[in-house]
């Protein structure tokens, strides 16, 4: 029996066999089930260039277009993409011609046509680690810079469910606020973010001196954070406590391609900050 007094009590009991029998509320209840696969036929647009992405600017899509604008500004030439809009609040992430792609139904997804046959690639740090060995960019090739690289790009893919599905979904997403979810994810936030403070009081990037892809994978995500962009959890998180993290990210967040590869499939923000599809360099401009 539950202790109202209690906030940490409940008066819910888990059956012997879950089924989703009752909608489960939230921001992403009319798309969220317990199956795979397609939901609706529907083929996914192909642009001219070579690399064909479908996305939404969320942190994990933000990536990506940074990646590839950073390549574009690095000079290569063959970087030059289309981004396809993908809204996932409508399930368009389940259509036939996603899931060919990305039978995980998460953005964002590429497709290289450079070659004889398509590639596909998705999982964002795949996606990043992919678009750095065929363009030999943002990647360190000695042995112990680019393990270090590797090992932050995995606590980053690794790391971040815990803010963006556990907290963010807890904080902001949830249909009511619930303290014990909110208090386990807000103290692993918060563990994460002095994780990379403590790192960063030593280094000028993630991986050390140079910029890399793993500054990239971060940056979305806890750059945001600090900068009081995700949740509207500044204040609470007491973000102001990662000095050396918001230097970082303000150093990161103030690079041109930074700039313009956030803007790109992103519809949330200023309207001047939001470019829903991208197909030439003057969309951003």
């Amino acid at each position: 029996m539950s202790d109202p007094t209690n906030p940490f009590t409940s008066t819910y009991v888990p059956p012997r066999v879950w089924s989703p029998a009752t909608p489960s509320g939230g921001a992403f209840a009319s798309i969220n089930r317990p199956v795979a696969g397609k939901t609706h036929e529907l083929e996914l647009p192909e642009g001219k260039h070579p690399l064909q992405l479908y996305s939404l600017g969320t942190p994990n899509g933000q990536k990506v277009t940074i990646m590839l604008e950073e390549l574009l500004a690095a000079g290569h030439a063959g970087a030059e993409y289309d981004a396809w809009l993908i809204r996932i609040n409508e399930g368009a992430q389940f259509g036939s011609g996603f899931v060919e792609i990305n039978p995980n139904s998460k953005i964002p997804a590429l497709v290289d046509r450079s070659g004889p046959d398509p590639v596909r690639v998705f999982e964002s740090g795949a996606i990043l680690v992919y678009l750095a060995e065929k363009f030999g960019a943002f990647l360190p090739k000695n042995i112990p810079a680019r393990t270090e690289t590797f090992n932050w790009l995995m606590w980053q893919m690794g790391s971040a469910p815990f803010v963006g599905g556990g907290f963010g979904h807890f904080y902001a997403y949830a249909p009511e606020k619930l303290e014990y979810p909110i208090n386990r994810y807000a103290m692993e936030t918060k563990r994460q973010l002095d994780v990379l403070d403590r790192l960063l009081a030593g280094r000028r990037f993630v991986a050390g001196d140079e910029y890399t892809i793993a500054d990239m994978a971060i940056w979305p995500w806890y750059g945001g954070l600090v900068l009081g962009e995700l949740y509207d959890a500044g204040e609470f998180l007491a973000v102001h406590q990662y000095q050396q993290v918001r230097r970082w990210a303000d150093e990161v967040g103030a690079r041109p391609a930074v700039i313009r590869g956030r803007k790109v499939n992103r519809v949330r923000g200023k309207p001047e900050e939001q470019v829903l599809e991208r197909h030439d360099a003057s969309d951003l401009d």
